[in-house]
C-alpha cells in the first residue's frame, strides 16, 4: 500500500501533469448536469456531449422532457447504451423534481440518490461540480488507478475506494483529485497500453513495478 509520502508524490505528480482537468460534460446548469452524468454511465464523455448537444437545445426543463412521449425521448438518446432504461429514468427524474424538489436539483447526497437513475457515483458529480461542494465520484478510471498504484487494495469495493481516497486526501482537494484521476486514467494510465514508461508515478506503482520485473516496461 503506499505511503502517505508516496501518495503525495502522486498528487503533486498528477497536479503537474493535469492541473487543469475538469469534468468533460458539457452542461450550462445543474439539470443539464444530472443528465448527462445519468446518460454517461457505462459511455464515453465525447458520445454523451454529441447527443447532449441536440438534446440540451430541445429539452430545458423537466417540464420539457415530460412533454413528450417516452418513444420519442428514446429516439432521442439511442445512440446511447441502455437508451431504454435512461429515457425512462429521466421522465421518472423529472417527475420527482417537479413533485417533490420544486424542480430544482438538490443538494445533497441523500436527496440526489433518491432521483431514479442517479447512484452515489452520479451524486458527487454534481455535488461537486454544480454545487462546489467537496465530493469525490469514483468512476471506472477513478478505480483503475487507484488499484494499480496500490492506493486500494485490488478486492476493495468502490466504497471503500472512494473512502480511502477521501481519508488520504485533503479534503479541500477532493474535487480536483477526483478529476486529475479520470484524467490520468483516461489518457495516460489507460486501461489497454498504459503508459508505464514515461510515467512519473513508476517508482511508486505498484502496477508499474510488477510490469517493470516481467520486462513489459522499456525505460
Amino acid at each position: 500500500m503506499l505511503t502517505k509520502k508516496q501518495w503525495e508524490h502522486c498528487l503533486n505528480e498528477m497536479d503537474k501533469m493535469y492541473p487543469d482537468a475538469h469534468c468533460e460534460l458539457v452542461h450550462d446548469n445543474p439539470f443539464e448536469l444530472t443528465i448527462a452524468t445519468l446518460l454517461s454511465a457505462q459511455c464515453t464523455d465525447v458520445l454523451v456531449n454529441k447527443v447532449t448537444k441536440t438534446l440540451f437545445q430541445k429539452y430545458k426543463t423537466p417540464e420539457d422532457y415530460l412533454a413528450v412521449p417516452l418513444e420519442e425521448l428514446q429516439n432521442d438518446i439511442r445512440s446511447i447504451g441502455l437508451y431504454r432504461n435512461k429515457a425512462k429514468n429521466i421522465q421518472l427524474l423529472c417527475e420527482k423534481l417537479l413533485t417533490e424538489f420544486n424542480g430544482e436539483i438538490p443538494q445533497s447526497r441523500e436527496q440526489l440518490v433518491t432521483l431514479p437513475g442517479v447512484g452515489r457515483k452520479t451524486a458527487n458529480v454534481v455535488l461537486s461540480v454544480a454545487f462546489n461542494i467537496p465530493a469525490l465520484a469514483v468512476d471506472t478510471h477513478v478505480e483503475r488507478v487507484s488499484k494499480r498504484l496500490g492506493l486500494c487494495r485490488l478486492k476493495d469495493t468502490v466504497l471503500e475506494v472512494e473512502e480511502t481516497i477521501m481519508k488520504k486526501t485533503p479534503k479541500e482537494n477532493w474535487s480536483k483529485t477526483h478529476h486529475q484521476l479520470i484524467f490520468f486514467g483516461r489518457y495516460h494510465c489507460k486501461a489497454q497500453n498504459p503508459q508505464c514508461h514515461i510515467c512519473p508515478l513508476l517508482d511508486d506503482c505498484r502496477e508499474g513495478q510488477k510490469r517493470l520485473k516481467k520486462g513489459l516496461v522499456k525505460q
